[in-house]
C-alpha cells in the first residue's frame, strides 16, 4: 500500500457540521453530500463530467439511497455513465473513500475522482421489534375486515414502543457495549480521572472557539441552505465552555462512570467531498492541490477496546513507512470521547503496552498535546459518523498551511474495534 504513488487532493469542502435533530435535520444525506460534492467540484476548477467515478462513505445508510454515493453523484450533475459506490468502515467511512478512490486511481480505472462521506444522525430512522413488524406483515396481508380487526387485537402497548436506530447503530453487536461503554472501560483501564476528561473537553472547544472565532473553518466550509437562512458555522461549539459547568453534567453509561454528553462528541449531521488525482497527473488542473495522502495502515484490535484503534493503526503505519512520532508537525485524532483520546496518549507512551499488544520493545511514541487537534476536534465540532475521516483529512492539510508544516498524521478509532493512520503531506514527488 506503500508504493502506491501518491493520491493528490486536489479541492475539498465540507458542510457545517450541526448537532442531530436541529438545524439539519430536515436535510437529508443526500442533500448535505451533493451540496459537499458540488462545491468540492467548484473548487477544484474542473466540470462535473470530468469526474470519472464517486465514492462515498456513509454509515447509516438511507433506506431510499442504498448506494447513496450513486445518487449523491446523479444529484450533483455527475453523468449518468460514470460509476459510483459506497463504503462503510463505521467511523472511518470518510476515511475508506478516500482509500478506495487511491486504489481505483492507481489501477488506472479512473484518471479524477471525487470521495467523502455524508451522514443525517438526524434521520436514521426508528424501527419496530421483530414480533411488532411480524404484526403489521400480517395486517398488511389481511383481506377481509375481519381478519383485519382480528390482527389489529393482536397488538399490545409493548409493540409500539419505537426502537431507536442511532442507538442500536452505536452498540457493537459482538462485544455487546456501546460506544460510551467501551470508552468507560478506557478510563478505567488507564486510570482517567472525570477531571482529566472535562479538561481535555474545555481545551477543544476553547480551540474550536478561537478558530471559529478566526474564520480559519469557514476556509473549508460551505454553506447550506435551509427555508431561506444561510448556516455557514459548525454550530456544536460551545463558547466559554468551563470546568464548572462540564462538571454538572452527570455520567450517561454508567452511574459511577466519567463518561458525559460534555467530554463525548454529540450526534451530528455533514458531509465532506474532495476532488481526488494522481500526483503524477495534477499539471490537468488549474489549482494547486491542497497536498497529498502518501501512505495509510488499517488495524484491528478488540471491540470491547476500539478507541485504542488510532495506537494499533500508528504502530503499523510507522513500521510500514519507517517514520517516527516526531516525524509529524501536526495530528489530528477523532475525539469520540475525551477518556479515548487520552487513553491513546498513554498506550503510545507506554513502553509496557507496546511490548504486550504490538509486540515493540519500544513504546509507540509521545503525542505532543501542542500539536494534537490545534483547531479542536470532535468534541466541539462534531462527529457525523460516515463524514469525519474525510473532514480530518481536510482540515489537516489546511492546518498545515496555516502553520507552514509539511507532514501530518490523521488517526481515528473505529466501532467494532479498527484503527485507521494516514500520512498527509503538502508537497509530493511526482511519480509517474
Amino acid at each position: 500500500m506503500n508504493d502506491l504513488e501518491p493520491l493528490a487532493v486536489i479541492a475539498a469542502a465540507r458542510t457545517p457540521f450541526a448537532k442531530a435533530f436541529g438545524t439539519f435535520a430536515g436535510v437529508s444525506a443526500v442533500e448535505l453530500g451533493s451540496i459537499a460534492l458540488r462545491d468540492a467540484i467548484k473548487r477544484s476548477g474542473i466540470k462535473s463530467d470530468a469526474v470519472d467515478e464517486v465514492v462515498f462513505g456513509n454509515v447509516a445508510g438511507p433506506p431510499d439511497a442504498a448506494n447513496i454515493a450513486r445518487v449523491v453523484a446523479l444529484s450533483s450533475g455527475i453523468p449518468n455513465d460514470r460509476i459510483a459506490h459506497t463504503v462503510n468502515r463505521n467511523c472511518a467511512s470518510g476515511i475508506e473513500s478516500v482509500i478506495a478512490a487511491w486504489h481505483a486511481l492507481a489501477s488506472e480505472r479512473a484518471t479524477i475522482i471525487a470521495a467523502g462521506g455524508t451522514e443525517s444522525m438526524s434521520q436514521i430512522p426508528f424501527l419496530v421489534t421483530s414480533e411488532a413488524a411480524a404484526i403489521w406483515m400480517k395486517l398488511a396481508r389481511s383481506k377481509s375486515l375481519r381478519e383485519k380487526l382480528a390482527t389489529l387485537s393482536r397488538f399490545r402497548p409493548k409493540h409500539f414502543k419505537p426502537v431507536v436506530g442511532v442507538e442500536l447503530g452505536l452498540t457493537d453487536p459482538v462485544s455487546g457495549l456501546n460506544m460510551g461503554e467501551t470508552a468507560e472501560l478506557l478510563a478505567k483501564e488507564f486510570a482517567i480521572t472525570r477531571d482529566e476528561q472535562d479538561r481535555f473537553a474545555m481545551e477543544s472547544h476553547q480551540k474550536a472557539e478561537s478558530t471559529q472565532k478566526q474564520c480559519f473553518l469557514s476556509g473549508e466550509i460551505v454553506p447550506v441552505d435551509v427555508h431561506g437562512e444561510s448556516f455557514e458555522k459548525d454550530n456544536a461549539i460551545r463558547y466559554g465552555q468551563s470546568m464548572a459547568s462540564l462538571a454538572k453534567l452527570r455520567p450517561i453509561f454508567y452511574r459511577n462512570g466519567s463518561v458525559t454528553a460534555g467530554n463525548s462528541c454529540p450526534l451530528t449531521d455533514g458531509a465532506a467531498a474532495m476532488v481526488l488525482s494522481r500526483a503524477s497527473e495534477t499539471d490537468r488542473f488549474d489549482v494547486a492541490p491542497l497536498g497529498y495522502i502518501t501512505a495509510y495502515a488499517i488495524a484491528g484490535c478488540d471491540p470491547r477496546r476500539m478507541g485504542l484503534g488510532p495506537v494499533y493503526a500508528i504502530a503499523k503505519l510507522l513500521r510500514q513507512t519507517g517514520l517516527s512520532i516526531s516525524d509529524f508537525d501536526l495530528i489530528e485524532i477523532n475525539e469520540a470521547f475525551a477518556a479515548q483520546v487520552i487513553a491513546c496518549e498513554r498506550a503510545m507512551a507506554s513502553r509496557s503496552f507496546a511490548k504486550k499488544e504490538l509486540g515493540m520493545t519500544s513504546a509507540v511514541g509521545e503525542m505532543d498535546p501542542a500539536k494534537r487537534n490545534v483547531h479542536g476536534g470532535a468534541i466541539a465540532i462534531g462527529h457525523p459518523v460516515g463524514t469525519t475521516g474525510t473532514r480530518l483529512i481536510l482540515t489537516m492539510l489546511r492546518s498545515l498551511r496555516e502553520s507552514g508544516g509539511t507532514r501530518g498524521l490523521v488517526t481515528l478509532c473505529v466501532g467494532g474495534g479498527q484503527g485507521v493512520a494516514v500520512v498527509v503531506e503538502t508537497h509530493s514527488e511526482k511519480r509517474s
